[in-house]
């Protein structure tokens, strides 16, 4: 059986100056999240690696996490961060990629002023360096971004990206239409694959149910396939709005109407290929 990946959660000791995006409605966020805290929760759903996520736009994060990485196995590839933007990006790429557990970059797009950030010339050039090194992109964006996005990866048909969140669909107002459009003109570049996580934290976080989410798993099912698709728990950020064994839970049930190969693909498969972890494969009874 393929060693199922949880492929997008994180890791901080929180410092409130460096995360001021957890405002007191996310006060149970306010404390250190480690690898200690994430493995019994992790193995009690089933899972037996992840992928963790940079959540702090500085090298110094991309370092420690790389550091947690080499002293607990589970943890089997980083997505880090550099500065894309930055004439020394090439330099800041060379210090890390040499490590067999970073897997990839990301930026915090979301978070930038201009919705056209994607398209900007410095980081164009930025990103232009990340197939030398062998590394992918995640893609964190809102749903008015996907657009943009669309153009974007078009510029760089070789690079491999992966969406997080799906674009973070506006589940709590029932937005589906407008996001289902954009999504599908995204997943059209045989070059993007996509996380199904982070959902529950953009639907009603006391009242969400598996049915309110199903119809999101649907549209990113019928646009990327199960040969793009990996399930990803967005912990600890999840857990605002349910339980690690919850959250991943929805992703699993969805898929236990699907036959066994595309089960085994989108969890733990397609992370395992895409970024070309170093994983063994376990025997399952």
């Amino acid at each position: 059986m393929t060693t199922r990946i949880d492929s997008h959660q994180h890791f901080w000791k929180y410092d409130p100056r460096e995360y001021g995006w957890i405002d007191e409605r996310m006060g149970a966020l306010k404390r250190d999240f480690l690898p200690a805290d994430l493995e019994p929760r992790l193995r009690a759903a089933g899972f037996d690696a992840c992928v963790t996520v940079q959540a702090r736009q500085t090298l110094e994060e991309t370092a420690w996490l790389l550091e947690l990485a080499d002293r607990n196995p589970f943890v089997v590839g980083v997505v880090g961060w550099v500065d894309l933007c930055s004439p020394d990006a090439p330099a800041q790429l060379e210090r890390f990629a040499k490590h067999p557990k970073l897997v990839g970059v990301r930026h915090i797009v979301q978070g930038e002023a201009d919705d056209r950030f994607l398209l900007r010339a410095d980081f164009g050039r930025g990103i232009a360096f990340l197939e030398e090194f062998g590394l992918a992109y995640d893609i964190l964006i809102h749903p008015r971004h996907l657009a943009v996005a669309a153009e974007f990866v078009k510029r760089f048909p070789r690079q491999r990206f992966v969406l997080d969140h799906l674009a973070k669909p506006e589940i709590a107002r029932g937005e589906i239409r407008a996001w289902t459009r954009d999504v599908r003109a995204l997943a059209a570049e045989p070059n993007v694959h996509a996380k199904l996580s982070g959902l529950v934290t953009e639907a009603d976080w006391k009242r969400w149910t598996p049915d309110e989410l199903r119809p999101y798993l649907d549209v990113a099912f019928a646009c990327f396939g199960p040969g793009r698709l990996m399930a990803g728990s967005d912990w600890p950020v999840c857990t605002v709005a349910g339980d690690y064994g919850r959250v991943m839970g929805v992703i699993t049930e969805y898929l236990g109407e699907r036959p066994a190969a595309e089960r085994e693909a989108v969890l733990g498969g397609n992370a395992r290929a895409f970024w070309r972890l170093e994983v063994k494969e376990r025997s399952r009874c």
